[in-house]
């Protein structure tokens, strides 16, 4: 009976996706979305336009939408730029209303664009997501005339969205990039508190996602701001001290003694609080005597960041970036423009969504679906290929719309339209923020019966959209199922396997680069290297992680080769906490052991790019056994011995 129920349970990948994650409810996010979509459609019914509330409102959707970063002057860039791209895709849509097949030509050239642009980073990525929505919005529904109006309604509602998301900058400041180093900190203590158990790995991904966004924010920041802002340098100052405690736990994680005592991670703690409150008087640190040249890697790594924490004016001429200084905005450009024309990834992602939508318009052009615009909107959030498991998402997408058609049901068919709408809108707005940090699958429950409502109040259909609003997406969800996920079955492989090995064939560069030249100028490269693998290494798992929520024969192969992922990892720390043992005091390697060990990496590298199964490959690395790269070539040895389940015929 027990294997009966077993069977009969739904399977892992739908339950984890109707888990709602742990995550804390961002209350500000909240009442911002609250006031957000709410007020327009009051003034709206104030003035006796509630349409032009409506739109606005559906503009202060998209902005909520947007709405991810935490520091002020990110705000700008991530609210401001899709909300134009949003009114460039509404603009299109206006202009192909009605009009047929040339319509289903328009949106099918603006998937093209959407996906192919999502390639470049996360606001792109929205960015190219409200350019392709509003102009599905703007193609489906009637807009008031003349053709700028709703455009410019709807840049109203972002536009809102971003003023009241700015209202705090005064008074906050800088608070949100300190928070985001000194969190590093933190984190970089836990990974000390880890250092020499199970926990490390974990702990070691969580450092790795807090330097990518505390870098990422504040080089950000210097790049608009020429980099020589005096706080600005502080913070990059105290964020770059962290790279050689972080290498530093590498070692001690594999040879430490005293640089395991808690006395490390607390000092850590202490040097975060000072971060924190923006000053604070040095600490007399007292550290445990260090035992070998791990534990002296450590406690050097750290008095230095305890001086540069308290150093009151940091030469800024003297703070490098340890992941480059980002190039003049004309050859950055240049380099996007370059890698969305030419690279296969993002013509594949603007294929598979311009496949979907070109279907999903042909459809709706020949079958008489009322409100048909909700088919491709479907397919848009579904497809989006940057945002998850195709498959999962379009079941947690019917799922969740059908649980928010219930919502929309109970107010479309109990509540009068009118200034009731503004009360209920303050309640639906608000779950918006709240529920997205739980999962897709609730976010998606929370917006459908805002875009009901708002939809209802455009066109006045009333209870009657529920029904087709579940037909229409079920059909979307079909579609985004066969053309965009079973139609393309080698995508898996494009997609993970040759970013892993990519990541490998870097692993074996920064063996070489680690224990090569000892120049200042070759340092600072080796810690640029061993940052953009462990930012790439993050991206893969993201991706595995994704496609392990996935049906066989996906989900299968990505379980086979996560082990090899846990393994790239491992092997780029012992490379780290080789290069700081030889740092201080351990006899270097050979030249011949560093060769060995870089070609293993690299016919490793090779066979991941050109296999669709793992095959166990046998490496004697021969070297000396109590030298310092021997527990480098023992996590070698193990990425190439890992098997998967399945043999090639």
């Amino acid at each position: 009976m027990e294997t009966r129920a077993g069977r009969l349970s739904p399977p892992e990948w739908l339950l984890k996706g109707l888990r709602p994650q742990t995550a804390p409810v961002p209350w500000a996010a909240v009442g911002r979305a609250s006031v957000a979509l709410a007020a327009p459609l009051a003034v709206g019914l104030a003035v006796g336009q509630p349409t032009y509330g409506a739109l606005v409102s559906m503009g202060a959707l998209s902005g909520v939408i947007s709405d991810t970063a935490d520091a002020y002057r990110m705000r700008i860039f991530t609210i401001a730029v899709p909300q134009l791209f949003g009114a460039v895709g509404v603009t299109l849509g206006i202009l192909v209303y009605g009009q047929g097949w040339l319509a289903v030509a328009a949106l099918t050239f603006v998937a093209l664009l959407s996906g192919m642009i999502s390639s470049i980073g996360a606001v792109a990525s929205v960015s190219g997501l409200l350019l392709l929505l509003n102009a599905v919005v703007g193609a489906g529904l009637p807009m008031p005339g003349p053709w700028w109006k709703a455009p410019l309604l709807l840049a109203l509602g972002g536009l809102f969205v971003l003023v009241l998301s700015l209202l705090a900058w005064p008074l906050r400041g800088r608070m949100p990039e300190r928070a985001a180093v000194a969190s590093t900190y933190r984190a970089v203590a836990d990974l000390f508190d880890a250092a020499g158990s199970a926990e490390y790995d974990d702990r070691r991904h969580a450092v790795t996602d807090s330097l990518n966004s505390s870098y990422d924010l504040i080089l950000a920041r210097r790049a608009r701001e020429h980099g020589r802002a005096g706080p600005l340098v502080r913070l990059l100052a105290q964020l770059n001290v962290l790279i050689p405690l972080v290498e530093g736990a590498a070692a001690a994680h594999l040879h430490g003694r005293a640089s395991r005592q808690p006395e490390i991670a607390t000092a850590v703690r202490e040097l975060a609080d000072t971060i924190d409150r923006g000053k604070g008087d040095p600490p007399e640190l007292r550290l445990p005597e260090p035992q070998g040249p791990a534990d002296r890697a450590v406690e050097a790594a750290l008095r230095h960041a305890a001086v540069v924490v308290h150093k009151a004016d940091p030469d800024p001429y003297n703070v490098d970036d340890r992941l480059g200084r980002p190039a003049a905005l004309r050859i950055r450009v240049g380099r996007v423009a370059r890698s969305v024309m030419f690279s296969e990834p993002s013509w594949r992602y603007g294929l598979r969504l311009a496949l979907c939508i070109g279907l999903a318009q042909s459809l709706v052009s020949l079958v008489p679906v009322s409100r048909s615009y909700w088919v491709a909107l479907t397919v848009t959030f579904v497809l989006k290929p940057d945002f998850g498991s195709v498959f999962s998402r379009a079941v947690l997408r019917a799922l969740g719309t059908a649980a928010g058609l219930v919502t929309a049901a109970a107010v479309l068919s109990q509540v009068p339209r009118g200034w009731w709408d503004v009360l209920v809108m303050m309640v639906l707005a608000a779950l918006i923020p709240a529920f997205s940090a739980k999962g897709y699958a609730f976010q998606t429950a929370a917006i459908t019966p805002v875009i009901l409502l708002l939809s209802d109040i455009l066109n006045h259909q009333g209870f009657h959209l529920i029904l087709p609003r579940l037909v229409d997406s079920l059909i979307g969800c079909a579609i985004a199922l066969i053309a965009g996920y079973l139609l393309w079955p080698e995508s898996w492989h494009t997609r993970i396997g040759d970013r892993l090995a990519a990541a490998v064939e870097d692993a074996a560069g920064y063996v070489a680069h680690a224990f090569g030249s000892s120049r200042a100028e070759d340092q600072a490269e080796r810690v640029r290297s061993r940052r953009r693998i462990y930012r790439d290494l993050s991206a893969v798992r993201t991706e595995f992680q994704r496609a392990l929520t996935e049906p066989p024969p996906t989900g299968t192969r990505a379980a086979a080769w996560w082990p090899l992922v846990v393994a790239v990892e491992r092997i780029v720390d012992a490379t780290t906490a080789a290069r700081v043992r030889v740092n201080h005091g351990a006899q270097p390697p050979s030249p011949a052991e560093v060769a060995e060990i870089e070609r293993e990496l690299r016919e490793l590298a090779e066979g991941v790019r050109t296999s669709i199964v793992l095959v166990e490959v046998r490496a004697e690395l021969a070297g000396d056994e109590h030298g310092v790269l021997e527990p480098l070539r023992q996590e070698v040895r193990a990425a190439r011995a890992i098997t998967s389940p399945e043999q090639p015929t």
